[in-house]
């Protein structure tokens, strides 16, 4: 049996649906991150869990526990908000140590388990001092310590790091993912970073218009999207028109020149068929069983570890990404190219 089971969950708001039909089992110890835009259900749904809200249909349960209607005090949960929600007349000490001291835990083990969580996030000189005096990062590894100091069954982040600046960022979800597998606790994280979701989770919840697009692991979700949705969402994605779509040969033709590709039985096509590639699944020149378009280069953009080239094929342009390497010749604006792709980088939708 899953240790956080969600069952058949839907919330309603007024007339509204904000999560429909959402299931999920998530195994105790597992990191698991509910990925999509804004307004998806994303965050209706981590605070269900929470017992901030209660859903409209639906079972939760937690280590065998029936939870669906019982307020958060009682669920025993640890929450991180994106806005810190420090107590700015509390010092770092008595902030990580309060919610502790509301459970009336005896002043001795709560000295001990501040200790232990300041150890934990690395800030252990700043015990006494206020939050204004740390930066933003500094901040939320106080909340994420706060959250973890009452050995919550579930650590729940709610897009932590949306308001911290790229590089802290970067750091912050290493960290974040560090502890959590130091403690082996169970964690759900809100978030519409596509790059933070597949970085740090076992598995990703894809959402969109209040439902369920996609479960699986980053891999799984990056390399075999289940729908046009998550294909686009999660990562930079070709959508190239084509025609004469042929599902017994999985051939199409894109700007007159005919391209082969690789078809699950079950993937349906539309009325307006599209061929999906990633990018970084093209190269310059030609290969040995491999799908050949001749183009020309409208543009070559430097994206730091990336160089992306723009290429017109037949009127249709398509993004290729390279490493940037120092040694590497690229085409210019301008040249004829041959873009090469294998078949199994592609398919039509």
């Amino acid at each position: 049996m899953a240790f956080l089971s969600l069952s058949n969950i839907s919330k309603k708001f007024g007339s509204t649906p904000a999560v429909e039909d959402f299931n999920l089992e998530v195994e105790k110890g597992e990191f698991v991150s509910f990925l999509g835009p804004s307004g998806c259900g994303k965050t209706t749904t981590l605070r269900m869990i929470a017992g901030f809200e209660m859903p409209t249909t639906g079972s939760i349960t937690l280590d065998g526990e029936d939870i669906t209607y019982k307020s958060p005090n009682q669920r025993n949960v640890g929450m991180v908000f994106q806005s810190y929600a420090l107590f700015p007349n509390l010092t770092i000490g008595q902030n990580i140590g309060f919610g502790l001291q509301v459970r009336k835990v005896p002043e001795v083990e709560i000295k001990k388990k501040v200790d232990e969580m300041l150890n934990l996030v690395h800030l252990e000189k700043h015990i006494n001092k206020y939050p204004y005096q740390l930066s933003g990062g500094q901040q939320q590894r106080i909340a994420l310590a706060r959250a973890l100091a009452i050995n919550p069954r579930v650590l729940l982040l709610d897009e932590p790091l949306s308001a911290l600046d790229a590089k802290i960022r970067v750091e912050l979800r290493l960290e974040i993912r560090r502890i959590q597998q130091t403690m082996g606790i169970t964690t759900i994280y809100v978030t519409h970073d596509q790059e933070e979701a597949l970085l740090i989770s076992d598995r990703v919840v894809v959402m969109s218009q209040g439902l369920m697009e996609q479960v699986g692991t980053p891999a799984n979700i990056y390399n075999f999207p289940a729908s046009e949705f998550v294909a686009q969402f999660v990562g930079q994605l070709n959508m190239l028109p084509v025609s004469q779509v042929d599902l017994k040969e999985n051939t199409c033709v894109l700007a007159g020149q005919k391209v082969k590709f690789e078809q699950s039985h079950d993937r349906k096509i539309s009325d307006n068929p599209r061929l999906a590639i990633r990018p970084e699944e093209l190269q310059i020149g030609t290969g040995e069983g491999r799908n050949a378009l001749k183009g020309r280069v409208e543009s070559v953009l430097f994206l730091g570890a990336i160089v992306r080239l723009r290429v017109d094929v037949g009127g249709v342009t398509l993004s290729a990404d390279f490493f940037n390497e120092r040694t590497r010749t690229l085409p210019r604006v301008g040249d004829d190219v041959i873009v090469s792709f294998p078949e199994y980088s592609c398919w039509v939708v």
